[in-house]
């Protein structure tokens, strides 16, 4: 149970939590005093006020970055009611849907509104083998859970059993083809019993690394 906020310390949990819902990230203290007309002080008071009461935390690695624990992503209204907690997954099982996994690398935070699914679940993209379709390395996909997929979707997929692959999926005959978004790159055909469909691609998330589990 978060501590009883003051009016002003509310108030600033608010813009905190519109900010996140809108940009996927919260804003530095410099990015706040701006919007807010404040100075760059109050705005860190306003912080360690709300560090204090266990609503928020500065994240280690970067001091300007700050996380909504999640008894303040959960309260109130407004963004409140848009924000959602998405898991990050450290690593596909193999065999196993997503919704299954327990094996979580962190979270982030989406908009609710937009991204409506069960079960979401988001995964950091390693190399450059979609960069035409807009995802670059280091980018986290967000993805509706799913064990099948239609031609053209972007999909994650499980191959052999170990190594997980953001693709292009394309039933071709009784294989399946895992289509790069890099002309530098070939595409990719596999018997229909090495590849397990993981979920859909249905979002993209760049920014803060997102926060612990």
């Amino acid at each position: 149970m978060m501590n009883a906020l003051t009016a002003r310390q509310q108030e600033f949990l608010t813009y905190l939590r519109d900010a996140m819902a809108r940009d996927g990230r919260t804003p530095s203290l410099r990015e706040a005093a701006r919007d807010l007309g404040v100075s760059h002080m109050a705005v860190s008071q306003q912080v360690q006020a709300l560090e204090a009461k266990g609503v928020i935390k500065r994240d280690r690695r970067y001091g300007r970055t700050l996380h909504l624990m999640d008894e303040a992503l959960a309260a109130g209204q407004g963004a409140a009611e848009r924000a959602r907690v998405v898991p990050v997954v450290g690593k596909i099982a193999a065999g196993l849907p997503l919704y299954a996994q327990q094996e979580w690398d962190g979270r982030i935070v989406v908009d609710g509104k937009r991204y409506t699914a069960h079960g979401l679940f988001a995964l950091r993209v390693r190399g450059d083998s979609m960069i035409r379709d807009g995802i670059l390395d280091g980018d986290l996909v967000i993805c509706e859970p799913r064990q099948f997929a239609t031609n053209g979707e972007i999909v994650v997929a499980l191959i052999g059993g170990e190594e997980a692959t953001v693709k292009r999926f394309f039933l071709k005959g009784e294989r399946i083809e895992l289509r790069p978004a890099n002309d530098a790159m070939a595409p990719m055909l596999f018997d229909l019993s090495d590849v397990l469909i993981q979920g859909k691609v249905v979002g993209l998330y760049r920014g803060p690394e997102g926060f612990g589990p």
